[in-house]
């Protein structure tokens, strides 16, 4: 076995020779630290049978060179202050038209208790997205920021998706560099790179027209990374793409990476389905009910070989997955298990049977059980605590039996006349 130059697809340990010829020379090359080319990453992504075994091996491989053994979370809350929106993409079961009885829009000062609250549990970051609500105050997301940094200086906003930017710039009539240096100043830590779903123009007419385009995408990402506002990166898989369209997207941000360095991680999302109206109400000939099991894998797999030399965190999503197998994925590449969350809405929405919290308790057990170390870490992966054994000092989070009673749930929210809409 080869433990120097490993272009023959072996490495200390393992031996490739099992695996079709073409796959081992692209793992040996991608073992060697070479940059998977787009037509090889296309090959492995089709790849099939034991094929995909040795893909995650690699990848696993490489996730331990990388990242090392610990598996990280962060303790956050998420906080979607409204699900009224002008846009209909097919894929979201979340957004509401504003005449809709279900419209909710949370006041300021809920969206402040709300970031309070989740600050006094132990959390590190809020994760502010939401729909796109008609005649929004331009300077909205700007004043949010503003008064949760007042009510609570030391939470990190991770908030606003590049299109929640690119609606905030055109309702304030601000170019997207002068909005992103005011959201900066008014305490705005990170952003999420979501609203990316597949970044081909021919796939985002398919799935979401009107969407923000996958120029203005990269006009908003680019800018932020350059004011030194950092980003997440994301996929959504699992409907009308092909895995050709998983390794553009990703050669593209991995291409976006080496040029500013602002990606904190790559999060693949699969679609939820069963109530996404391009399935439930067949909008979009063609769509799959969501990713299957092989290619939530392969996904998360490829990732790594594609991305963990410039994007070192890839994150398994339990909301997407489920948290079972999302503890898997940590053996195919994966070395984050995302957040606690306490609310989320919009894959709750659309049918996913995870969603309200998995508490910091949980998540070491998950990250143990894996072989990992698992660890504490704030929004830009810095690590705050790392867990080396079983005794460990409890969070508040770990204490809640009930969290839909503690914290609300979507649908209770959307059934409620609290929070109603009522703006014209």
């Amino acid at each position: 076995m080869s433990t120097g130059a490993t272009g023959n697809g072996s490495f200390p340990g393992f031996t490739l020779d099992w695996a079709s010829t073409d796959v081992r020379r692209v793992l040996g090359r991608a073992l060697d630290g070479d940059d998977v080319s787009v037509a090889d990453a296309i090959l492995l992504a089709e790849c099939g049978g034991r094929d995909v075994h040795a893909l995650t091996l690699v990848a696993d491989e490489l996730r331990r060179r990388q990242v090392g053994d610990v598996a990280t979370f962060v303790v956050n809350r998420n906080i979607n202050f409204t699900n009224v929106c002008i846009k209909h993409c097919t894929f979201c079961a979340f957004s509401r038209d504003h005449r809709e009885e279900q419209g909710y829009f949370l006041p300021m000062e809920e969206v402040v208790r709300r970031a309070e609250e989740a600050w006094s549990l132990g959390a590190t970051e809020v994760c502010i997205q939401a729909g796109l609500p008609p005649k929004l105050d331009g300077r909205y997301y700007i004043d949010l920021c503003h008064a949760i940094k007042r009510a609570v200086p030391d939470l990190h906003l991770h908030a606003f998706s590049p299109e929640e930017i690119l609606y905030g710039s055109v309702r304030s009539g601000l170019p997207i560099k002068d909005y992103l240096i005011e959201l900066k100043a008014a305490g705005l830590g990170t952003l999420p790179g979501t609203s990316a779903e597949i970044l081909d123009q021919e796939i985002r007419d398919v799935i979401a027209r009107g969407r923000i385009t996958v120029e203005q995408w990269i006009e908003v990402i680019t800018t932020a990374h350059a004011l030194g506002i950092r980003t997440t990166s994301t996929i959504m898989y699992g409907h009308v793409e092909t895995p050709a369209h998983w390794v553009r997207h990703m050669a593209l941000l991995r291409a976006i990476q080496k040029e500013t360095g602002g990606f904190t991680e790559f999060v693949p999302l699969s679609l939820i389905h069963s109530e996404a109206p391009m399935y439930a109400k067949r909008l979009v000939p063609g769509v799959r009910p969501g990713a299957t099991g092989v290619e939530v894998v392969k996904m998360h797999a490829l990732a790594r070989v594609m991305l963990g030399g410039s994007i070192p965190n890839i994150q398994a999503s339990w909301v997407k997955e489920g948290p079972k197998l999302a503890q898997l994925l940590l053996g195919a590449g994966a070395n984050d298990l995302g957040g606690t969350l306490i609310n989320e809405s919009i894959s709750t929405s659309a049918g996913a049977g995870f969603g309200q919290l998995v508490p910091p308790a949980e998540l070491k057990r998950l990250a143990r059980d894996a072989g990992r170390v698992p660890a504490q870490r704030d929004t830009l992966y810095g690590l705050l605590h790392r867990y080396d054994s079983a005794d460990d000092e409890a969070s508040p989070l770990d204490a809640i039996d009930n969290a839909e009673a503690r914290f609300g749930s979507y649908r209770r929210l959307i059934a409620s006349g609290e929070f109603r809409f009522t703006r014209g």
